[in-house]
């Protein structure tokens, strides 16, 4: 307990002294946000604010923890995925490179042994992957990177929405007795929330690409190091659920897009924050919204990890059913009109 209460205070106190400092560089530079037909800001951001969100992520950890393969493995595909980050957004790397580099950090933690393993068999007992948990392993990680950048779109989306996915990784961590992976999970929620004190709307500063791509990493990774390891859950289910928004909004995007006749990389107004925005909130209601829906995700995620395998698989239809059927409410799967002016998504490979 008192580890975890620790990393706790540590993260969210460092984030939020360093946090100001990274603006006060990134302004330095010339790092910043510049408004245009798809950004939303209204006035130049400095970005970078994901350095913040690592250096209060790894401080506690360097100072609780004792280094071993799997932390050294997580660690430096984080700080790799970081400097990835770093020069998309100060150069704007192309999105075949900024592909590669993605790929080059999942690639660490394979280096590392770090890999899904096995699934839950919905007929009972486990699948072990073998090999092909080198391909799952990419896929995931290379997708939940991808998948929190999708959902910067508003001030205090992508970090609300990691908080309480990376605290939901931590309560299903404990419920496994998982001490490593908890430790982990809570140092990322604390960071997160540290920097969200100002990144909410009005945002003083935007995590960009590097801290968008390092919470997604980190997201996966745990998962990969926690929940997926656990042979008492229904593997990939719970962390699906935790990191819900994100993961069901890109793969609505894809089945819109595919169902228009769009390229699934070509952006549109279709995301949840979108229609949110289009029924009448303004964006503080439209991300606390959005925090409420990944907060019930998460509570589902921990009901179906404590039940027997029949009640989860039960669960679960009946959350998709919802989903599936709330995102056709809000005519996400029926959007034609590309962003392209709408000022309100950010025009990069990572919004599939």
């Amino acid at each position: 307990m008192q580890t975890y209460i620790s990393v706790f205070l540590l993260a969210l106190m460092a984030t939020y002294i360093l946090t100001p400092l990274t603006k006060q560089i990134a302004l330095s530079i010339g790092a910043v946000d510049i408004p245009n037909n798809r950004r939303i800001n209204k006035k130049a951001v400095p970005t970078l604010g994901g350095i913040a969100i690592y250096l209060g992520f790894l401080i506690p950890i360097i100072l609780n923890m004792s280094l071993n393969k799997t932390l050294i493995g997580i660690l430096l595909g984080g700080t790799f995925i970081l400097l990835v980050g770093i020069i998309d957004d100060l150069y704007e790397l192309s999105p075949a490179w900024k592909l590669i580099g993605q790929i080059l950090a999942a690639c660490i933690l394979l280096f590392f042994g770090i890999k899904v393993e096995f699934i839950t068999n919905p007929f009972g007992g486990m699948l072990y992957l073998g090999y092909w948990g080198v391909p799952l392993t990419l896929f995931w990680v290379v997708g939940i990177t991808n998948t929190v950048n999708l959902v910067d779109g508003l001030d205090g989306l992508a970090a609300g929405i990691s908080a309480i996915a990376a605290f939901i990784l931590f309560l299903v961590a404990l419920q496994e007795g998982q001490t490593f992976a908890a430790v982990l999970a809570l140092t990322l929620a604390s960071s997160s929330l540290g920097f969200l004190r100002f990144n909410f709307n009005p945002a003083d500063i935007f995590m960009g690409d590097t801290g968008a791509m390092f919470l997604g990493y980190m997201l996966a990774a745990i998962s990969v190091s926690g929940a997926l390891k656990s042979a008492a859950t229904v593997t990939l289910v719970v962390p699906v659920l935790a990191l819900g928004v994100p993961i069901f909004d890109t793969i609505f995007a894809i089945i819109r897009r595919l169902h228009n006749g769009k390229p699934i990389g070509e952006a549109d107004n279709g995301h949840i924050h979108h229609r949110l925005l289009a029924l009448g909130m303004n964006q503080r209601q439209a991300v606390l919204s959005v925090y409420g829906i990944s907060v019930c995700l998460g509570l589902m995620a921990l009901i179906i990890n404590g039940a027997n395998l029949h009640d989860a698989f039960v669960i679960l239809g009946i959350v998709i059913v919802v989903l599936i059927y709330g995102a056709w409410k809000l005519g996400i799967f029926s959007v034609e009109v590309p962003a392209k002016g709408n000022g309100l998504e950010k025009s990069n490979f990572q919004d599939i």
